[in-house]
């Protein structure tokens, strides 16, 4: 029997043939009417200077009828009407201030009368209409109808892969900035207009599109690129989880084929949005005990995920020395309190949580009182614990909590939260263990999923590798690249990325170790590290210089940026190749080669 949530599903997201022509109709669709609406919205607003216009017209009209019917004089004194060309050019430098004087012969009374009331008149008029328009460019309306057809237009004119970000808090920041020091281009959407106006201010490599704009709008959505051919991911930010299932919503009806990231708080709209494709929840209170737990059991796993998640130029974090079992304290029951609480009750240690409003659970271990009270403090007896979070939603509390638990016992491993970007200083001062700050958690990770898929991968398999391996990797790292990561990135060995491996790679011989040499000098290996090959759906962790490689394997590597540029050359030059295999220095130019003496082909 068919599952009938498989077909709603199916249908939703998309099939092959006549569902995804419709997909790509309907998207179509809004796009197009979202341009429309922004071409059609100024013109709208443009009709508010109709009244002032007409009567500009009017009074120039007027003016021009009176000079041609009101009689004049030639030079000899007879009686001569002046033409509508002679009456309107009069009234043109007239009316524009330039005043060349009376022509073709002086006025009469009567008209020299009438062209200073028409001056009077075109005074008044000009007066109206500059008014009206100065009273236009200060209206909202209309300059959010000019900012969205300047958005439109940007964002159309992009020929490169860009990301959309719906909501730019610091944690879209962090995502922007992150992937701008990349190379890689990216569109955002915000409702706070200071935010956008800051991405102006911003010192980013190149000019990032931004409308301050509901997410929750597909038209809005449409605009700012979901539909455009090169759009390569969304990913939705916002401080409110309700808008980041819209988003998830609109991209997996609209675009099915995009990957999503969403951040989110609750299972519940986590689950809520797993009914949309398969987007990629990211929830910085899990992650945070997922940390915690993996740096309790393996501070070297800790210390290398957290490295390589921040990026390359980030500083190699300190390793922890946790304590692998005692009481911990958690101070905050709320959404992460929760969670810690359940995670490390699972790693077998047991939990005192300290709240200060009475919870609906039957926590035997649950005590109700404020934890900056001594008298609380002294209830949970933190000189025979291990362990202590500050996990409440306030920062000046958490480090009360943290300089009373120090003063307490000074050997306690210390966790704690920071909610306030602001707080970020007192927070480093104070030497936590193990600080979660949420929009970096959720910044970090998006970064890992999108900017090197195969790096995201890494990371998931890295726990599973355990604490010698993780130490072993450490070293190598550093060994090549410092305390300072350098840069990270990927190759594929296919015809078109690598063409001078094809017959190389074919022969079944061909290693990493012999890949990897400089290309100056052979005898010295080149400054990178493979940290993963991917070959199919099959993936090898650091693989070791006898791995065979294939055609078709993906590589990730870490090191230096000249290591990178080096072999690069090696994939694209032949002679370069030939020197790294055998030795031999090939000639660059064909002249060269022609003079140079025959030899042996390489197998």
């Amino acid at each position: 029997m068919a599952d009938p949530k498989g077909s709603l599903l199916a249908r939703m997201v998309g099939r092959p043939g006549a569902d995804q022509r419709r997909v790509r109709r309907a998207t179509f669709r809004v796009a197009a009417a979202s341009a429309a609406q922004a071409s059609a919205t100024v013109f709208l607003i443009m009709r508010r200077m109709r009244t002032p216009l007409i009567v500009l017209i009017v009074i120039f009209a007027v003016s021009v009828l009176g000079l041609t019917v009101i009689p004049g004089e030639d030079g000899d004194g007879g009686p001569r009407r002046m033409s509508f060309f002679d009456a309107f050019y009069v009234m043109s430098y007239t009316a524009t201030t330039i005043g060349f004087g009376e022509l073709p012969y002086p006025f009469t009374y009567n008209q020299r009368m009438w062209v200073t009331v028409s001056i009077y008149l075109t005074v008044i008029g000009w007066a109206y209409a500059i008014g009206s328009l100065l009273a236009l460019l200060r209206d909202r309306a209309f300059r959010s109808a000019l900012a969205l057809q300047h958005f439109s237009r940007k964002v159309a004119r992009l020929r490169e892969p860009f990301l959309l970000i719906a909501g730019h808090g610091r944690t879209g920041e962090l995502v922007g900035r992150s992937f701008d020091k990349l190379g890689r281009r990216f569109v955002v959407l915000d409702l706070d207009q200071e935010r956008i106006d800051r991405l102006e201010l911003g010192s980013y490599v190149s000019d990032v599109p931004g409308l301050a704009a509901d997410a929750r709008d597909p038209g809005h959505l449409a605009v700012a690129g979901l539909g455009h051919p090169c759009c390569e991911a969304v990913v939705a930010l916002t401080n409110d989880e309700e808008v980041n299932l819209t988003v998830v919503m609109a991209a997996a009806l609209l675009r099915p084929e995009l990957p999503v990231i969403a951040r989110v708080w609750s299972r519940t709209i986590a689950e809520r949005m797993q009914a949309f494709g398969s987007p990629s929840t990211v929830n910085a209170f899990d992650r945070f005990g997922d940390h915690l737990r993996l740096a309790l059991r393996s501070p070297a796993t800790y210390q290398l995920k957290r490295w390589l998640e921040s990026g390359p130029g980030a500083v190699l974090p300190e390793r922890g020395s946790p304590p692998g079992s005692g009481r911990w304290v958690v101070f905050g029951y709320g959404r992460l309190g929760r969670e810690l609480a359940s995670g490390l009750r699972a790693e077998g240690l047991d939990v005192t949580v300290v709240e200060v409003r009475p919870t609906d659970t039957d926590d035997a271990d649950l005590l109700v009182g404020d934890g900056s009270d001594p008298w609380v403090l002294a209830q949970t007896d933190l000189d025979r614990a291990v362990g202590v979070v500050a996990g409440t939603d306030n920062d000046t509390t958490n480090l009360s909590l943290v300089a009373a638990a120090r003063r307490s016992n000074g050997s306690l491993f210390v966790a704690a939260r920071q909610n306030a970007p602001a707080s970020a200083p007192l927070f480093a001062a104070m030497d936590i263990d193990a600080l979660l700050v949420p929009t970096e958690v959720v910044a970090h990770e998006v970064y890992a999923q999108l900017s090197t898929p195969l790096l995201w991968r890494f990371l998931r398999e890295l726990p599973k590798q355990g604490e010698e391996w993780a130490t072993g990797m450490v070293d190598r790292l550093t060994d090549v690249c410092g305390r300072r990561l350098q840069t990270l990135w990927k190759v594929r060995l296919t015809a078109r990325e690598a063409p001078t491996l094809s017959r190389w790679l074919d022969t079944g011989e061909a290693t990493l170790g012999q890949l990897l040499r400089n290309h100056e000098d052979r005898e010295e290996p080149m400054h990178a590290v493979t940290l993963l090959v991917l070959r199919g759906g099959d993936v090898t962790l650091a693989p070791g210089d006898d791995f065979v490689l294939r055609p078709g394997d993906e590589l990730l590597l870490a090191g230096r940026a000249s290591a990178r540029r080096a072999l690069s050359t090696i994939l694209l030059v032949e002679g370069v190749l030939e020197y790294v295999l055998t030795g031999r220095r090939v000639p660059g130019s064909w002249i060269w080669r022609k003079l140079a003496p025959a030899r042996p082909h390489r197998d």
